[in-house]
């Protein structure tokens, strides 16, 4: 007898359906037997076949399909209400992300579902990474463990071609034409071979980098698809990219990636998911959780300048992370990606000022989320919140002030089972962001039901008890 399908709505771009194979490859460990299908969107799925696990993929188109069979389960990744009535609609044994009701209320499933949602627009001190958030509520942490990802290619130091992916999603999260032709000046003058990468949208770019650059560069903006990319991927030494798709796909494919995360994303969330490659980021304090900008000017990509990333490239492709780490080039902070000793996604700091406060906070919330979500005990919170009041007394101090504010507040909504006003984790400091956040949402998923209030007050009994631990 056939076992039951398990289905995956990643109705997202190019980007989060590869943040997405994770999972897969989890899911057939975990759920031998059962089918893996996955909706998403054509143009994005078709290319990638030769390169994704091995999943049934089916368009939106496909529904009929799906109506006919029921399911073990059933995980929503995306954030469309259409997403969402079918996640409700389908039979499953269990379903985890946004599912609506026959009346249309939507409610989300899952823990870290939930969390992750709650991070929308509040992700400062956010330390989980979207593929590890997409799998932690179906597959066991251990799994996930012994998972071992490979290491990039490492080429003949002779073979000295640098790939530059122009484009991104949105103009704040990629550096400027000018910037790009001022890199393959210091990268040639490094002895590097500059490559231009790009789809359609970018061929307009690639043609005004070379003009302005003025030397030898092979410009290859609109002239690959994904799989003759992946093709040409394996001739690169290195690639110089911003957060966007193509960049999931160089490291997936074992071509290493020195992402230039400037604009509104989160390398914590978004970086190159497997190990040993870099990321650069803006120190400013606007940089560390930007949703949208609303500065009179991208700030954050001030520090960002070809001489520094071209040094940086320069001793990448040397494989020396050691002559990276010596690098000082204030306002920025070079990261090199790893996975910790449970498996999950983490970044170490190897160069620029020492480790920040929001990452030794992030540290903390992401201890304390997992403790409260069951993935470890509570030890590890203490240790992060030992490091951040000992580096930070000022701002601990800060929040255990604040700490009877909020309790006031819950101990009032218990009382009255009343929803908390609108505003209300907008305008809890930031500190305190990561927690009311998730526990604004957390009421609101459960109709703030006096259950989800007891639930509300065991979480902070438990952060008052770290909080005050001297």
């Amino acid at each position: 007898m056939s076992k039951r399908p398990i289905l995956v709505l990643q109705m997202q771009r190019m980007g989060d359906l590869i943040l997405s194979f994770p999972l897969f490859l989890w899911l057939e460990r975990t759920y031998p037997g059962h089918p893996i299908w996955v909706v998403a969107e054509e143009k994005f799925f078709r290319p990638l076949m030769p390169v994704s696990p091995k999943v049934v993929y089916f368009p939106w188109e496909g529904l009929g399909v799906l109506r006919q069979h029921k399911y073990e389960l059933i995980i929503n990744l995306s954030i469309r209400s259409q997403a969402a009535a079918l996640a409700g609609e389908l039979e499953a044994g269990a379903k985890l992300g946004a599912a609506s009701s026959d009346n249309g209320v939507t409610h989300i499933l899952g823990d870290w579902q939930l969390y992750r949602a709650s991070v929308v627009e509040n992700n400062r001190h956010n330390r989980f990474h979207w593929a590890d958030l997409n799998a932690l509520d179906c597959i066991p942490l251990s799994r996930i463990g012994k998972t071992r990802w490979p290491q990039p290619r490492t080429l003949q130091s002779t073979d000295n071609r640098i790939g530059l992916f122009l484009g991104a999603s949105e103009e704040s999260k990629r550096p400027t034409i000018d910037f790009w032709a001022s890199l393959c000046s210091e990268l040639l003058g490094r002895g590097m071979r500059p490559v231009l990468f790009g789809g359609p949208m970018e061929k307009g770019m690639g043609n005004n980098v070379a003009r302005i650059f003025g030397g030898p560069v092979l410009d290859m903006c609109g002239k690959l698809n994904l799989g003759e990319l992946i093709a040409v991927g394996q001739s690169l030494q290195l690639f110089i990219t911003p957060d966007t798709g193509p960049m999931h796909l160089a490291a997936w494919s074992g071509l290493k990636v020195l992402n230039l995360s400037m604009g509104n994303v989160n390398p914590w969330e978004t970086g190159p998911y497997q190990n040993d490659h870099y990321v650069i980021r803006a120190t400013m304090s606007c940089a560390l959780g930007c949703w949208s900008c609303k500065r009179d000017q991208l700030y954050c990509h001030t520090p960002f300048t070809p001489s520094r990333i071209a040094v940086i490239a320069r001793r990448m492709i040397l494989n020396d992370q050691s002559a990276v780490s010596k690098i000082n080039m204030p306002g920025l902070r070079v990261y090199n990606s790893f996975h910790d000793e449970n498996g999950l996604y983490h970044l170490r700091h190897i160069s620029g000022q020492g480790i920040s406060s929001g990452d030794m906070l992030g540290r903390f919330w992401q201890q304390y989320f997992g403790a409260s979500f069951g993935l470890w005990d509570f030890s590890g919170a203490g240790k992060a919140w030992g490091e951040f009041s000992e580096n930070q007394p000022i701002l601990a101090d800060k929040m255990r002030s604040l700490l009877p504010q909020l309790g006031k507040e819950f101990s009032k909504g218990l009382a009255k089972s009343a929803p908390l006003p609108d505003s209300f984790w907008s305008s809890c400091p930031l500190l305190y962001r990561q927690f009311t956040g998730y526990i604004h949402l957390f009421l609101q998923n459960n109709d703030y039901s006096r259950t989800s209030w007891i639930r509300v007050l065991s979480l902070y009994e438990t952060l008052a008890s770290l909080l005050n631990k001297r």
